[in-house]
């Protein structure tokens, strides 16, 4: 409780709220302006260098960049903060909050409701899969007398590869475009509570070094997105939309936050806020670490013909996955 009086003193000292007000709104402005920078990098380096002979390597090796950011965000700036946010002062000395690990239930939720939408989807794609087709190899041998019908045949069983494998194809691209607005689905979340919980302070001295970190957490945010998004191949209108949302989402939330704040004189220390802020962490953060290992990295690293076939490619995403984690977990020393 001494501690808990302390962290009060030292909050009320730094309250000024016109100081804060202004420093919002330079955060509105500079988080939008990196969060379209970080989410359309690797979508217009994709559109540009599409058909190239490095394009495929290239996003898969932006792609696991992408999934050490994504892996990051949740263990290393996500679930803490929800963690943090239900074992305050505020918080935890009341039932039930002090007597059951919530963030950590609520992160197991998150993560069974990713796995549900997953399994939902694939049962989806596996219901428009062909029904029977037989491969060449497996075509029975034409009889002798019947060689007027060879050609005809043939041509039968080359559609019936060919028509399978460009299914196959389709049905790898619905499921990329599944994880990637999954995943945006799960930053979404972390990133209107981040900008709520910004738009309520009134704490200028949280604000001000936060500001810094949180454009640089957009843009490495948004590369992991983008990267996603690049991958999945969606189309001009839902590419656009989908970076859209992901840039105004932050600004918006801060919007949002001061709205409330100037309407209800709410306070982002409040018992309530603080609980609404440490579950919707611990679900997103749930989400975020099943879509990192198991849509992600798995699939890459245990699914992908061409790393399989490629051992330097595949030492080459495995830095690039480092590289991620640790450009994002380096932001956790300010954000």
């Amino acid at each position: 409780m001494a501690s808990c009086v302390g962290d009060t003193a030292r909050a009320l000292a730094c309250r000024d709220g016109r100081a804060a007000a202004h420093l919002k709104l330079v955060s509105i402005f500079v988080i939008f302006i990196t969060s379209v920078v970080g989410i359309s990098s690797p979508v217009m380096l994709a559109r540009v260098f599409q058909g190239k002979p490095m394009y495929d390597k290239a996003i898969l090796i932006i792609k696991c960049f992408a999934a050490g950011v994504i892996l990051s965000t949740s263990l290393v700036h996500v679930l803490p903060d929800a963690f943090a946010a239900l074992s305050d002062c505020h918080v935890a000395s009341h039932h039930p909050w002090k007597d059951f690990p919530f963030s950590g239930l609520v992160t197991m939720i998150g993560a069974i409701l990713a796995l549900l939408v997953d399994l939902t989807a694939s049962a989806h794609v596996d219901s428009h899969k062909p029904s029977h087709y037989t491969p060449i190899g497996t075509q029975e041998e034409l009889p002798t007398h019947a060689k007027k019908l060879t050609e005809f045949r043939v041509e039968t069983a080359v559609l019936s590869v060919s028509c399978p494998d460009k299914q196959g194809e389709e049905l790898v691209k619905l499921k990329q475009r599944l994880v990637s607005q999954v995943l945006e689905i799960g930053i979404i979340f972390h990133s209107v509570i981040i900008g709520v919980t910004l738009g309520m302070s009134q704490n200028q001295c949280t604000i001000r070094p936060l500001v810094a970190a949180l454009a640089f957490h957009q843009i490495f945010e948004g590369l992991g997105l983008g990267g996603c998004i690049a991958q999945a191949g969606f189309n001009f209108g839902t590419t656009a939309y989908m970076c859209f949302m992901f840039a105004v989402t932050t600004p918006m939330g801060i919007v949002l936050g001061m709205i409330i704040f100037s309407a209800t004189g709410y306070d982002d220390s409040s018992a309530n806020a603080l609980i609404m802020e440490g579950l919707l962490g611990s679900l997103s953060s749930g989400i975020l670490i099943y879509m990192a290992l198991v849509d992600l990295i798995a699939v890459d690293f245990f699914h992908n013909k061409m790393m399989a076939s490629a051992p330097l490619l595949k030492k080459a995403s495995f830095i690039a996955l480092t590289l991620g984690s640790v450009s994002m977990s380096v932001l956790a020393l300010w954000a």
